[in-house]
C-alpha cells in the first residue's frame, strides 16, 4: 500500500509501519457520546499537507460545509502551535491545547525573559484558577490562560486555553479528559 509509512503510534508507544489517520471527532460533553465527523490520510509525499493542515481543513469543513455547532476544539500536544491556536481563535472557537514542556512563556504583564513552561512559579491561587500568560511568538496582545493539570502521579500537563470563562483547574482537567 502506497500510504504505509514509518510513524509514531501512541498505542504501541513507539515507531510502527502503518497508515497515518487524522481524525475529527465530535464529543457531546453531556452524554459523552461521540461521532466521527471527518478523517484524512496523512500522506505528505502525495498531497504536501501536514497533520495541522488536515485538522484545519476538517475544522473549516465541519463549520462551513457541514455547519456543525460546536464551541471548543480539543487537540493533542502535537497540534498546539501558535499558528493553529490563532486559527481556532479566529474561527471564534475556544481551544484547549496541552503544550510541550519546553514551550516558552511568560506571565501576563511581565517584561522578564520567556522561559520553559515548567520553570514558571505558581501561587496556590494560580494552581486552582489558572495563570494568564503569553506564549512566545504570539501577537503582543494575545494572552491566554494556562492551567497546570496533574494527569498522574508522575506527569503534569500544561494546558493553554483562550476560553475566558475557564477559572478552574479541575474543570480544565475534566474538559481535557474528553480527548
Amino acid at each position: 500500500i502506497e500510504s504505509v509509512r514509518w510513524q509514531y503510534s501512541g498505542n504501541a508507544h513507539g515507531i510502527v509501519r502503518g497508515i497515518g489517520l487524522v481524525n475529527c471527532i465530535y464529543i457531546n460533553p453531556e452524554t459523552k457520546e461521540f461521532w466521527l465527523i471527518d478523517y484524512r490520510i496523512f500522506d505528505p509525499e502525495r498531497d504536501g499537507k501536514s497533520k495541522v493542515d488536515h485538522v484545519e481543513d476538517m475544522l473549516k469543513n465541519a463549520l462551513y460545509s457541514k455547519q456543525l455547532s460546536f464551541k471548543t476544539v480539543l487537540v493533542d500536544t502535537w497540534y498546539a502551535s501558535n499558528k493553529f491556536m490563532l486559527f481556532v481563535h479566529n474561527l471564534g472557537k475556544y481551544f484547549y491545547c496541552p503544550i510541550k514542556r519546553n514551550r516558552l512563556v511568560r506571565p501576563a504583564g511581565s517584561k522578564e525573559h520567556y522561559r520553559a513552561v515548567t520553570e514558571l512559579n505558581w501561587t496556590e491561587e494560580e494552581l486552582k484558577l489558572g495563570k494568564i500568560i503569553r506564549l512566545k511568538g504570539m501577537p503582543g496582545d494575545f494572552y491566554m490562560k494556562l492551567f497546570r493539570v496533574p494527569v498522574s502521579t508522575n506527569r503534569t500537563d500544561y494546558v493553554a486555553t483562550n476560553d475566558p470563562s475557564q477559572h478552574c483547574s479541575h474543570d480544565t482537567q475534566d474538559v481535557c479528559a474528553m480527548r
